[in-house]
């Protein structure tokens, strides 16, 4: 039995079904036959997979076992609060981003009331779903 390793997928070519891991410098060479996800995989992926002597067991997406984030935070409330008070970065507090909050008060103060534009512009981009997660990573209901 191997050690498990994390790694990211350096290249993949779909033709001869080979790929290559990237991880702590080292490069491994993989096939199909040892990707135990049901979709293919893509340069990029982050994986978890099994290393003996340089040889390459079963190779997972990392995190694919993961369930997704809920939303917890509501996109109208958010937009709305960015439209209504942004220039005190209400919408940025209610996200859960305080030290940007914060710095739109400063800037707020320091350009006597020019911040508003700024939290002004947020709202708009927050309900147009252009802004889409909160502080801790998850979607806007």
């Amino acid at each position: 039995m191997g050690s498990e390793m994390l790694g990211k997928i350096k290249s993949y070519d779909e033709k001869n079904q080979m790929g290559v891991i990237s991880s702590k410098q080292e490069e491994y060479a993989f096939h199909i036959d040892d990707w135990d996800e049901d979709v293919s995989p893509e340069d990029g992926d982050e994986v978890i997979f099994e290393e003996n002597d340089g040889e390459i067991g079963r190779v997972s997406l990392l995190g694919a076992k993961l369930p997704k984030p809920e939303p917890v935070k509501s996109r109208i409330i958010a937009g709305l609060l960015g439209l209504i008070l942004g220039a005190v970065g209400a919408h940025r507090f209610y996200l859960g981003y305080y030290r940007i909050g914060i710095y739109q008060i400063i800037f707020t103060a320091v350009t006597m009331g020019y911040g508003l534009l700024w939290g002004f512009v947020e709202g708009f981009l927050i309900i147009s779903g252009n802004f889409d997660k909160d502080a801790k990573g998850r979607p806007l209901k």
